[in-house]
């Protein structure tokens, strides 16, 4: 500081001799003016503007030439000493957008998908479809031959006759039951009053009488006959039924609009009830992709949110989708959220399976603060940054770091918006000294 205030001294004690001579240029033109009062001859004009030119050209060279040369050196040592401070690059703080972009990385699936199984067995009779074909609901993906079922149905057919027959007898049976204890109602009612007359014993009226209610046992057990005769017929087309809707198994139709994407049978092959995976389907019209987003994200994830499909092998093109639905719970293990979205597939550019990366618009209510990753300092007390002041003074301070963004990071305390920050801060970059500021072009944070 004392070799920077010495040249103002010298510049002082300048200015003052100047004032002396001004001083004394002032006396001499006094002087001059009263001689001006007598009618000067030519001889005393040519000494006296000799003179004013002699004391201009002393005053010059004396004053203001020696004044413009020390101020031009002033100048010259304050811009040396300027470009002698260490110049270091700063960039400023910057806050995150209003409207984050979060892409994550997921998988295509179709919406609806199901494999197609075999529910009767048999061989391949036909077969009308492949993979990659598109189908409709309803039509026809195969035809099965089995002709053990057929003969099953032909059997069951048969037993349902033989059960019609017997349920035929047992009504018959019934008939005559019934006719019969008509009989011995009539006859014990007879006897009953021949007893009250006395014309016949007791023993015989009780003899009638116990054929009376034999016969009534005996119709009771026809009726029972007759129920178990109809309800194993019912049971025996049950069977039947049972059989013919099988066979209708045996025509494979598809479950719903979509494209086969595996085919596992061909014509001749054997199939097992329940267990041949003949086809696989999905559809296509709309696929579906799971997210898991942080959790530092998952409060501004909401259902029919906007968002963007990016294939990586299809530069520049984006499809968009919409948030369809979420966990609405954190998975404990990696505290993420699962988030579904949908994206409409009309012309079929998207196929399931495929590895895409969905771009989510994420709004923030409080933008968190953004810093060049190469700002920050590393040290023993924790994360810091070297923020520069307006004067150049490098002050050292702490600060709380969020996500990292790769070439930015998050930081949630310790800086304020706007404030310079030296980039990669070297040794000579120490707490209070000054610096020359100069800022480097950089590429814009991450939103």
């Amino acid at each position: 500081m004392n070799e920077i205030n010495a040249p103002e001294d010298r510049l002082r004690s300048e200015i003052e001799d100047l004032k002396r001579q001004l001083e004394e240029q002032k006396k001499l033109a006094a002087q001059v003016q009263a001689q001006q009062a007598r009618p000067p001859s030519w001889r005393t004009l040519l000494a006296v503007i000799v003179l004013l030119a002699a004391l201009g050209a002393a005053g010059y060279y004396a004053g203001y030439a020696p004044h413009q040369r020390r101020e031009l050196m002033l100048a010259a040592e304050t811009r040396d000493a300027i470009q002698s401070l260490p110049v270091v690059n700063v960039e400023q703080v910057e806050r995150e957008s209003a409207q984050s972009s979060l892409v994550l990385p997921g998988n295509i699936q179709a919406v609806t998908e199901a494999p197609v199984l075999a529910r009767a067995s048999g061989y391949i009779r036909k077969r009308n479809v492949d993979i990659g074909d598109r189908v409709k609901a309803g039509q026809v993906l195969v035809e099965i031959e089995a002709p053990e079922l057929q003969q099953q149905i032909k059997q069951a057919s048969a037993a349902i006759d033989q059960g019609n027959s017997t349920v035929q007898q047992a009504d018959a049976a019934l008939l005559q039951g019934r006719a019969n204890l008509g009989l011995a109602q009539v006859t014990t009612e007879r006897w009953k009053k021949l007893l009250a007359k006395g014309a016949v014993s007791r023993q015989d009226s009780d003899t009638y009488q116990a054929q009376f209610e034999a016969q009534q046992a005996n119709v009771q057990a026809l009726e029972k006959a007759v129920s178990a005769a109809h309800s194993n017929v019912a049971a025996l087309q049950a069977n039947l039924a049972r059989l013919n809707e099988l066979a209708g198994f045996l025509t494979v139709r598809a479950p719903f609009d979509g494209v086969v994407t595996e085919r596992n049978v061909d014509e001749g092959a054997l199939v097992t009830e329940g267990s041949t995976l003949l086809f696989r389907m999905a559809q296509t019209d709309r696929l579906r992709t799971y997210l898991n987003v942080p959790q530092s994200d998952a409060p501004s994830v909401r259902v029919g949110q906007q968002a963007f499909l990016q294939i990586p092998d299809r530069a520049g093109r984006q499809y968009p989708a919409t948030v369809t639905r979420t966990a609405s719970a954190l998975d404990p293990s990696s505290r993420t959220l699962l988030v579904e979205v949908q994206a409409p597939n009309p012309a079929g550019d998207l196929m399931p399976g495929m590895y895409a990366q969905v771009d989510l618009a994420v709004p923030r209510k409080n933008p968190a603060l953004m810093i060049p990753s190469d700002t920050l300092v590393m040290r023993s007390d924790g994360p810091q940054v070297a923020v520069v002041s307006a004067n150049g003074v490098v002050h050292y301070t702490r600060i709380q770091l969020g996500r990292d963004l790769g070439d930015h990071l998050e930081v949630l305390s310790g800086i304020e918006y706007g404030q310079q920050l030296a980039v990669n801060p070297s040794d000579d970059v120490r707490e209070g000294v000054r610096v020359k500021p100069v800022f480097e072009a950089k590429p814009p944070a991450r939103r």
